[in-house]
């Protein structure tokens, strides 16, 4: 099948290991965890979630502040996916060495979406609605709207072509690239700013990822002691996701206009494809996973065996990560690639996920490495090449990266270096 190839100009984000990109990408590589006690809102002695990847919210603590951030600017945004979204959007604009001018405006598409948005206006908000019966503030509305981060978005850029908030759970980050690749194969666009940003760590939205059995509860006092061991996909002692937040930018573009403005990338996407589970709203589905992973393989005109290298969506959970597994057997046989799973360091950012783990694949394969998958420990019922420490590994030409939400909604991607 013939396609377009977006190449990826630049990219930049914030997790729980830093505000920083290449501080987090270096805390990343030494095997650093970003997971520790959950303290963005007090927690009551039977509060069954005590661990967190969570972001510094100091806005002081963003150096240097960029215009669009200073606190007249952002007096109405209060949900912190304003903030540290447009954050991540402003550094991968500066590092994609596009400036969007008036004339380009109409061929800049933005697909940056969310998977909750801001529902901490809306909580805040009812609670003191409820209590004192104070009327929610005017901007209460903007900041819990869920496109309202990519319409802030293209504000700030400037952009005045296509504005799509594509929301598929924890898939939403490879979504929001895949939408961009599309709207480019279909003429509408030249550049794309794409991406996701999710803050989920308010407490009802935290409590009730732990009634579903989602998420980590520490059951021990080692538990509680070593947030840093939590988060442990493929292995034996998996006992579900650990809550994070976070953000992640990629500014991709079609190789005639990267080569029109005289830039050299160093990646692009050159396969993905999108499924859906049409089977439960939440348990995976071997066969629809494993056609999405072979559809986007298929797409990229390639052979499995070309695979260099898989970034795993890989939860924690006991079932997901057991599926996942089960899958890449389908479609790679005897002969699956190393996998790294980045939510052992970086926790499970919900929608933003797939959008700092693919960052983190693509800075791999620019410095010839894969990234550890800490906590591992070997579960006889899943026999993959998991990378235990960083594993240098040069020939990483094609990398595949895989994401699945809620509601069986599939994305992956295939990533191609190409200097």
């Amino acid at each position: 099948m013939t396609q377009s190839r977006p190449v990826l100009l630049g990219w930049d984000g914030v997790s729980c290991m830093g505000l920083d990109w290449s501080a987090a990408w270096q805390r990343a590589v030494r095997g650093e965890s970003g997971i520790v006690p959950l303290t963005r809102f007090p927690l009551r002695p039977d509060f069954p979630v005590r661990i967190a990847g969570q972001v510094n919210l100091d806005p002081d603590a963003i150096d240097p502040c960029p215009p669009c951030l200073r606190p007249r600017e952002m007096a109405h945004w209060k949900s912190p996916v304003f903030r540290y979204s447009m954050l991540a959007v402003h550094r991968a604009l500066a590092k994609s060495g596009i400036t969007i001018t008036p004339a380009l405006a109409p061929r800049v598409a933005v697909t940056f979406s969310t998977a909750i948005g801001g529902l901490d206006a809306l909580v805040d908000a009812d609670r003191a609605f409820v209590a004192t019966g104070a009327l929610p503030l005017p901007y209460m509305n903007p900041n819990s709207c869920v496109n309202m981060i990519a319409g802030k978005i293209g504000i700030l850029a400037g952009a005045t072509g296509p504005c799509i908030t594509t929301v598929t759970a924890c898939a939403t980050g490879s979504t929001s690239m895949a939408m961009g690749a599309m709207l480019m194969d279909a003429g509408r666009a030249d550049l794309v700013i794409a991406g996701a940003v999710d803050f989920p760590l308010v407490e009802s939205i935290v409590a009730g990822f732990s009634t579903m059995n989602g998420a980590f509860r520490p059951k021990t006092e080692e538990d509680a002691c070593h947030p840093e061991r939590a988060s442990r996909p493929f292995s034996v002692d998996r006992r579900g996701f650990v809550i994070s937040e976070g953000a992640g930018c990629v500014v991709m573009a079609t190789a005639d206009f990267a080569k029109a403005h005289g830039l050299c990338p160093t990646c692009e996407l050159c396969g993905w494809s999108l499924t859906s589970d049409a089977h439960h709203p939440v348990a995976p589905f071997r066969p629809t996973i494993a056609a999405c992973m072979a559809e986007a393989i298929a797409r990229s005109g390639l052979r499995p065996s070309a695979i260099a290298a898989v970034n795993a969506h890989a939860s924690s959970t006991r079932l997901g990560d057991k599926i996942e597994a089960e899958a890449l057997h389908d479609v790679f046989g005897d002969h699956v690639p190393p996998v790294s799973a980045n939510k052992s360091q970086f926790g499970h950012a919900m929608g933003a996920a797939s959008a700092i783990e693919s960052m983190l694949a693509l800075e791999g394969m620019r410095n010839g490495l894969l990234l550890p998958t800490i906590n591992f420990v070997h579960d006889p019922e899943i026999d993959l090449d998991i990378v235990t420490e960083t594993r240098p590994l040069r020939d990483q030409e094609y990398v595949l990266k895989n994401a699945f939400g809620f509601g069986g909604t599939n994305t992956c991607l295939i990533f191609r270096r190409l200097q």
